[in-house]
């Protein structure tokens, strides 16, 4: 779900601005008029601005990804999104209430009810166990310790570290670290969950096995998720949508496949440059409709007179709500018509593959090289929603060429920025 205003928005943020420096509230009012470069004002003034008038909304059960390079001002930004830093200026709404303005015991119960924080380095106490650290949380808020065992067991076994409950944070390596702080997270039951990087520091294959079960956690909670990470691979394969700082400034947000397809500048170009499109097109992007459809109660005879009409040797079988029942081949079609059978029900192959609108290409990819016919597109309620071919798959199976505009002069690309 994407949300785009207040009324429908879990969180929605108004011309935030964060700038470090004795005379920041003057700073805002002078760039709102000079827009002069980050460096520029540093230089000049000695201030440095962090979070440069940012707007943008996040929907319930959203994975929103903000990525940016180490300065762009993303981890400045989801600290003010939980008042660890206060801005300069701007609105925070967090379910329509604007946070910037809550007080000391407003903000505690934020914290404690509403919003979780998962960070980089996992902060776990050492002297307490794995079990202890999960459920620390629910200590602070005074519930007892039966209590709060049974609740941080469950989020244990959640992260698939049950049998670790009574060890120690430097038994654990740093993968199982980190589960144990996204336990101690869920243990509290946030709506919106803010992560800061929180894979970066580990090995690649853990990191990936990590974002699997993150992806596999949201697909059971439905938190909303405010997620930050300076990688693009990362942030493609978590994010229903993308935010791209550079400088304290968003300078795209879209899907992932409109950032892909669609870069807003050199900069966001240089950024997907090498990344293949079937890592962000969805099946609905590359299905066209389906071309041979018969229904169930219409025979073989009539399968066959829809093939050779089409000229192609399949079609799909449907029920009376265009749900999906299976396809049938020109020669099943014709032998069924040599035994003299009058149905399709012992010919059609019922257990045909089928994908929903949004699986990735590259998950098609193995499905279309195994299989002959056109793929299904079904929705939720398996009604036929088109079809996709094996040539659509592999033309999207390319690197990304799409042009990115040229630069304006906002400054060098990724690669030239990277320290």
């Amino acid at each position: 779900m994407v949300a785009t205003d207040l009324d429908t928005s879990r969180m929605s943020v108004r011309g935030l601005w964060k700038v470090f420096g004795p005379d920041a509230a003057r700073i805002v009012d002078e760039e709102r008029v000079q827009q002069n470069s980050k460096g520029e004002i540093l230089e000049r003034t000695g201030h440095v601005i962090a979070i440069k008038d940012i707007s943008f909304d996040v929907g319930v059960g959203e994975v929103f990804v903000v990525m940016g390079l180490s300065g762009s001002g993303k981890s400045t930004l989801v600290r003010c999104l939980i008042r660890l830093v206060d801005p300069t200026e701007g609105s925070i709404f967090i379910d329509g209430e604007d946070i910037v303005i809550y007080d000391a015991k407003q903000l505690i119960q934020l914290r404690r009810k509403k919003m979780g924080m998962i960070f980089q380095h996992y902060g776990l106490l050492p002297h307490r166990t794995v079990l202890e650290n999960v459920g620390y949380g629910l200590e602070v808020q005074g519930i007892k310790r039966a209590e709060r065992s049974t609740m941080a067991m469950e989020q244990l076994k959640r992260v698939g570290l049950e049998s670790w409950a009574g060890a120690y944070p430097d038994e654990l390596s740093g993968g199982m670290q980190q589960r144990v702080g996204i336990g101690r997270a869920l243990v509290l039951d946030p709506e919106i969950l803010l992560m800061d990087e929180p894979f970066s520091g580990l090995d690649p294959l853990i990191r990936r096995e990590m974002q699997d079960e993150l992806i596999a956690l949201q697909g059971q909670l439905k938190k909303t998720i405010v997620f930050i990470t300076h990688d693009l691979n990362e942030a493609l394969k978590l994010g229903d949508r993308i935010a791209i700082m550079r400088d304290g400034e968003i300078i795209q947000l879209g899907t992932p496949e409109e950032i892909v397809t669609h870069p807003a500048d050199a900069y966001v170009g240089e950024f997907v440059r090498d990344v293949t499109k079937a890592k962000v097109l969805g099946a609905a992007s590359i299905m066209q409709e389906a071309e041979s459809v018969v229904y169930e109660w219409q025979g073989p005879q009539e399968a066959v007179h829809v093939m050779e009409s089409n000229n192609t040797d399949h079609v799909f079988v449907l029920g009376h709500n265009r749900e999906l029942v299976g396809d049938l081949s020109l020669h099943e079609a014709t032998e069924a018509l040599e035994r003299g059978a009058t149905t399709m029900s012992g010919a059609m192959d019922t257990d045909c593959p089928r994908v929903a609108p949004a699986t990735l290409v590259e998950e098609l990819a193995p499905l279309s090289a195994q299989y002959d016919h056109p793929i299904a597109v079904v929705d939720e309620q398996g009604c036929l929603q088109g079809e996709v071919h094996r040539s659509a798959v592999l033309s999207s199976m390319a690197v990304s060429t799409v042009a990115a505009p040229a630069d304006d002069g906002g400054g060098a690309g990724p690669a030239a920025t990277k320290k």
